[in-house]
C-alpha cells in the first residue's frame, strides 16, 4: 500500500509538472513570440524534470531539498541577469518554476487534493493575463480604497467594540456595526457582480443583481432608460423589486431565523409572480435588449454610506420602540407604511433586532406593510422618470404592493 502511493505520488507530480510546462510554452507563444531569441529557462520537459527533482530530492534529504532550490534560484539568476540586459526581465517564470519544485514536498505533506487545488490554481492564474488587465482598467482606485477602509473598520474596530447594551434602544455597539457590515457586505456583492462581471450583460441581469443592491435606486435608474424599450425597461424594473423579496428573506434569516421563516413562504410567492411577469414582458422585447448598468449608486461601502445607515438604523429602533410603547399596534403599522417610503433596510432591521414588547406576529406584519409601501414609492419613481412607458411596471408594483400589505393585515 505504501509501495502504491509512493508511485502515484510521483505520477501526480509528473503529470500537473508536465501539464504545466505546457501551460508555460502556450503563454510564452501568446505573449512572447515577438521577442522570440531562443533564449529560454527551460521547455516542457524541464518543467517536468523539475517537478520530479523536487520530489526526489525531498524525499532523500530536506537538506537536499532546499540545496536543490537554492541551486534553481541561481540558475534563474544568471538567467535573469541577461535578460535585464534586453530590458526583458520577468520574475514570472521563476515564481512557477518554485512552485513547481515545490509539488513533490506539497504532495507529501498534504495530500493529492490539496496538491490538485495548487495546480488548478497556477493554471488559472497562468492564463488571466488579459481578463486581470481589463479589470484593472476598469478598476478605480477609489474602489480599493474604500474596500481598504471598510475592511478595517470590520475586521479591527468591529471586535472591540464594547458588547454592552446602548440605554433604550436595549442593543449594543458591536451589534449596530456588525448589521451595517451585513448589509453592506450583501449590497457590495452585488454592487461588484453588476459594474465588473456582469457589466454590460443587459437590462435583465442589471434588473436582477440591482435589485439585490438596492431596487429602489435601481428603478429610479432603470425608469430614465425607457425610451430604449419600454418591454425591456417594464421587465427589468419588476425584476429588480422581485429580487427584493428575496433579498429581505435572506436579512431576515441572517437575524432573526424566526421571522425569517414566517415571511419565506409569502416573499418566495411574490418574487415568483414578480419573475414570471418581468419573464412575460422580457420575451415580447428581447430582440432589444442592449447593455445596461445600474452602477450610478454609491459604493455601499463608502464609509459616509454605512455611517448614515448606521445612524438611520439606531434612530429606526428608538422610533420603533417609542411609538411601540406610547401608541401600540396601530402606531406600529402606521409607521412600517411610513418607513417603506424610504430606505426601509433600517427599519426591518431594527424590527428584527430590536427588543419591543410586541409579538412576532405583529414584527412579521409591519415587515409586510414597509415592504408594500416601498413598492408604492418605486410604482411613484417609475412613473416619475418614466411615463407612459414604464405604466405596465408601475402597476405591476402597485398590485405587488396591496398584495403585500394586505397580507400584512391578515
Amino acid at each position: 500500500m505504501i509501495l502504491q502511493n509512493e508511485l502515484l505520488s510521483i505520477l501526480i507530480v509528473v503529470v500537473f509538472g508536465f501539464i504545466t510546462g505546457l501551460e508555460v510554452k502556450n503563454y510564452k507563444e501568446q505573449f512572447s513570440a515577438s521577442h522570440d531569441d531562443g533564449l529560454h529557462l527551460g521547455s516542457t520537459r524541464t518543467y517536468t524534470f523539475l517537478a520530479l527533482l523536487g520530489y526526489v530530492f525531498y524525499k532523500i534529504s530536506l537538506n537536499l531539498y532546499i540545496v536543490g532550490f537554492a541551486g534553481f534560484i541561481i540558475l534563474y539568476a544568471m538567467f535573469y541577469f541577461f535578460r535585464l540586459k534586453e530590458q526583458r526581465g520577468s520574475l514570472l517564470l521563476f515564481l512557477i518554476g518554485g512552485i513547481v519544485y515545490s509539488f513533490g514536498a506539497f504532495v507529501s505533506k498534504f495530500g493529492y487534493w490539496e496538491l490538485a487545488v495548487l495546480f488548478v490554481l497556477v493554471v488559472f492564474i497562468l492564463n488571466s493575463k488579459y481578463k486581470i488587465k481589463k479589470y484593472y482598467e476598469q478598476i478605480d482606485i477609489k474602489e480599493i480604497e474604500t474596500f481598504s477602509k471598510f475592511l478595517v473598520l470590520s475586521a479591527v474596530i468591529l471586535p472591540i467594540l464594547p458588547k454592552n447594551n446602548l440605554p433604550y434602544i436595549e442593543i449594543s455597539a458591536f451589534k449596530i456595526w456588525l448589521a451595517v457590515v451585513v448589509i453592506s457586505g450583501i449590497s457590495y456583492v452585488s454592487y461588484i457582480l453588476s459594474k465588473f462581471v456582469f457589466k454590460d450583460k443587459g437590462f435583465l441581469v442589471a434588473g436582477i443583481l440591482g435589485g439585490l443592491y438596492s431596487s429602489t435606486a435601481t428603478t429610479v435608474v432603470l425608469s430614465k432608460k425607457v425610451s430604449i424599450s419600454k418591454e425591456i425597461i417594464n421587465g427589468a424594473i419588476i425584476i429588480a423589486t422581485s429580487m427584493m423579496y428575496l433579498r429581505l428573506v435572506v436579512i431576515a434569516f441572517i437575524f432573526n431565523s424566526s421571522i425569517g421563516k414566517s415571511v419565506l413562504i409569502p416573499y418566495l410567492v411574490l418574487s415568483l409572480i414578480g419573475i414570471a411577469i418581468a419573464v412575460f414582458f422580457y420575451q415580447k422585447g428581447a430582440q432589444s435588449d442592449t447593455a445596461a448598468s445600474t452602477t450610478e449608486d454609491q459604493n455601499p461601502l463608502e464609509l459616509q454610506t454605512a455611517l448614515i445607515f448606521a445612524f438611520l438604523f439606531v434612530a429606526m429602533m428608538a422610533l420603533t420602540k417609542y411609538i411601540t410603547l406610547n401608541f401600540g399596534d396601530a402606531g406600529l403599522q402606521v409607521l412600517s407604511f411610513i418607513a417603506g417610503v424610504s430606505d426601509i433596510d433600517p427599519f426591518v432591521l431594527s424590527l428584527l433586532m430590536g427588543k419591543f414588547h410586541i409579538t412576532q406576529e405583529l414584527i412579521t406584519s409591519a415587515i409586510f406593510i414597509a415592504t408594500g409601501s416601498n413598492n408604492f414609492l418605486k410604482a411613484f419613481y417609475a412613473y416619475f422618470f418614466g411615463k407612459k412607458g414604464t405604466l405596465s411596471s408601475v402597476i405591476t408594483l402597485i398590485g405587488l404592493g396591496c398584495a403585500t400589505i394586505i397580507l400584512g393585515f391578515i
